[in-house]
Formats: structure tokens, C-alpha cells, sequence
């Protein structure tokens, strides 16, 4: 789960500063929501390492790492309506992914699950935002 949380917060960062350039009007109106979720895509990263740390782990931030274990795409977009239709499909995966999770962990680690339970949520947000940009953009946007 921290590959593709560390994937995301990177491409949602590009996404923030590519957006007006690739969506004029449209693209500078949503620059602040792709920073606000590349903060929060951060966040659960943070969060997963701590407790990846609290089990006796290592959480893995090596660079070279992060695609081979990510099941999210670092996608160079095009047009503001790409970068938003890469996210939101990242978004979806992570839905499932995290869902898959909290049934997995169950009741061996409560602790780890409410985690995943709290992201998942998060996750979940970020598609509904991210459909309704998508549903207001301009034809062409």
C-alpha cells in the first residue's frame, strides 16, 4: 500500500502544476484540489510507514522501488482531461485495494484496519471529487 500512495502523491503534484498549463481556465480552477489530494496521498504514505514501523518493518521509499511495487501508473498526461481520468482511475484502484485490505486484516489487527478503513474513506472522497470535476469539465477540457 505504500508504493502506490507515494506514486499518486507524485503524479497528483504534476498533475498541480501541469493543470492550468494543460487546461486553461478549467485546469487553474482545480490546480488547489490536485495539491490538496497529492497532500493527503502523502499523508496515508506517512501513515502507512509508521505503522509498517510500529510492526517491525522497514517501509521501502527507495525510488527504484516504487513503480516495480505500485499497482497505480505514474501516466504523463496530455490535457487536464487525462490527468483527471488517470487519477480518478487510480483512485479506483486504491478503493479496491483497500477494501480488499480491511477484509484480509478482519479482526487479526484492528489497529491496522481502522488505518485502512480511514484511507479507504479518504480514497473514496478523492473519486467523488475528482467525478465531479470530471462530469463539470468543458467539452474539449
Amino acid at each position: 500500500a505504500l508504493s502506490p500512495e507515494l506514486v499518486c502523491a507524485l503524479r497528483y503534484r504534476s498533475h498541480h502544476f501541469m493543470s492550468a498549463a494543460r487546461g486553461g481556465i478549467a485546469g487553474f480552477a482545480v490546480t488547489g484540489e490536485l495539491l490538496q489530494h497529492s497532500q493527503e496521498e502523502l499523508a496515508h504514505a506517512d501513515r502507512l510507514a509508521s505503522r509498517i514501523s510500529q510492526l517491525g518493518g522497514q517501509p521501502d521509499f527507495s525510488p527504484q522501488n516504487l513503480a516495480s511495487r505500485s499497482h497505480t501508473d505514474y501516466v504523463v498526461s496530455t490535457s487536464l482531461q487525462h490527468m483527471l481520468t488517470e487519477d480518478l482511475v487510480a483512485e479506483r484502484i486504491a478503493i479496491e485495494t483497500y477494501t480488499a485490505l480491511v477484509r484480509f486484516v478482519a479482526d487479526k489487527d484492528p489497529t491496522t484496519r481502522r488505518l485502512f478503513e480511514d484511507i479507504l474513506a479518504q480514497e473514496e472522497d478523492h473519486a467523488d471529487e475528482l467525478s465531479d470535476l470530471l462530469r463539470r469539465l468543458p467539452v474539449g477540457g
